[in-house]
């Protein structure tokens, strides 16, 4: 099976402009193709995975990847998927998020001469001559389409700024500077994306002929992808900072039964032909899919050590076996205990499980808290210090975090 067949039967591929000629220039290995990376915070999260995943399989059979970082168009904000305006960032802000972008993305992709290329569309649309621009670009575009589109539909309700208008054309001159400087034929992109990136298409054959050999693919990135990076309404992030391995592992661990096969038809790099043999488990063997998911995704980001910590830290809590210390944890101060006692409240907040006591009380309240097993009620109950000697306690935050607290 070639490449192109390959993202097809993993259900990558949601619409294309010129499927032959695509099928061809990437099962060739001759496709430079780019994604964009908008900087809205200095980590990169699990709903890139699909974007992550793409360019490196692409790179493998020899295409040529460029990440865009969008530090231009981080200053306007894409209105895609959005019922509200974006936060405005600094260049300081942006220029340190592409920084830790770069950095992460150097676990899926090759950088170098004739590999791999970063870019930051701040480079030119920064320098743009406004009146430059409405004359050689916004000719070329029609309001009437554009309000069309279901990336501006769905903000027309709460109001749509002009700067976010702006935000098509901006994408679209992106592939047209890119092909014409840096031999970009191709833009791959989520599948809301698909007006802004038809827009780019369409700018380059109507600036530089009809013949021009550039295409646009889409993802399916809508229903599935959109799930992705969000637990509990937190993101998960790649950054060991923000999310840690074992989190990280946990969220892939609890995907839903109907989703498991389809992230790991998707985001794994497994074969084909081992994933269509999985396609038929189910009971029992569902949770070994998601342990393999799990693992895989995790091994990707943090490495092999840390996705078997995290393996050995999930199946100790779940009657596996393993060792329990690989969970998350905290040491606590012998300070920390006030007449050799810590009240729940106070555990929860020197944990991070909780950002503040009021916080906390909630959590117990509704029940979201168990220590050792045991779920805790009362907001004023306290825990003995000689319970946090040896191997500690264990605290369970919801259905799915756990948290080992121990003595120094």
């Amino acid at each position: 099976m070639q490449l192109y067949e390959e993202l097809v039967a993993r259900g990558l591929i949601a619409q294309v402009t010129d499927e032959d000629e695509i099928r061809e220039m990437i099962n060739a290995g001759k496709a430079t193709f780019y994604i964009g990376f908008d900087c809205t915070a200095d980590s990169l999260t699990a709903g890139h995975f699909m974007a992550l995943t793409l360019m490196k399989r692409l790179q493998m059979a020899g295409n040529r990847p460029i990440a865009l970082i969008g530090g231009g168009t981080t200053m306007i904000g894409d209105p895609s998927g959005r019922t509200d305006m974006r936060k405005m960032l600094t260049k300081e802000d942006i220029d340190h998020n592409a920084a830790c972008f770069k950095k992460q993305m150097e676990r899926f992709i090759e950088f170098g001469e004739g590999k791999a290329q970063m870019v930051n569309n701040a480079d030119w649309l920064l320098g743009l001559n406004y009146v430059e621009l409405l004359r050689e670009v916004g000719a070329c575009f029609s309001v009437n389409n554009m309000l069309r589109a279901e990336c501006y539909k769905q903000r027309m309700e709460k109001g749509l700024s002009f700067l976010e208008f702006n935000y098509m054309i901006m994408q679209s001159y992106d592939f047209y500077h890119l092909f014409q400087h840096y031999g970009c034929n191709m833009q791959f992109g989520g599948n809301d994306q698909w007006s802004n990136m038809l827009g780019g298409t369409e700018l380059i054959r109507r600036k530089l002929g009809k013949d021009a050999h550039c295409m646009t693919i889409t993802l399916l990135t809508d229903s599935q992808g959109n799930k992705m990076g969000k637990t509990a309404g937190n993101a998960v992030w790649l950054d060991p900072n923000k999310t840690s391995p074992y989190d990280f592992y946990q969220y892939w661990r609890n995907v839903e039964d109907n989703d498991v096969m389809k992230c790991i038809r998707m985001l794994t790099f497994l074969p084909i032909e081992q994933i269509r043999e999985m396609d038929g488990w189910q009971g029992s063997q569902l949770n070994q899919a998601k342990e393999i998911l799990a693992w895989e995704l995790t091994s990707l980001v943090h490495g092999q050590e840390e996705a078997d910590k995290a393996q050995a830290a999930a199946r100790a809590l779940f009657g596996g076996g393993g060792d329990k210390a690989s969970m998350p944890s905290t040491e606590l101060a012998a300070d920390q205990f006030e007449g050799g006692q810590i009240g729940v409240l106070n555990l929860l907040v020197a944990c991070g499980l909780a950002p503040s006591k009021g916080e906390a009380r909630r959590l117990v309240q509704q029940g979201g808290v168990s220590v050792n097993d045991e779920k805790v009620t009362d907001v004023n109950a306290v825990l003995a210090q000689e319970l946090f000697s040896g191997e500690g306690v264990i605290i369970k935050k919801g259905k799915k975090v756990f948290h080992r607290a121990a003595l120094k």
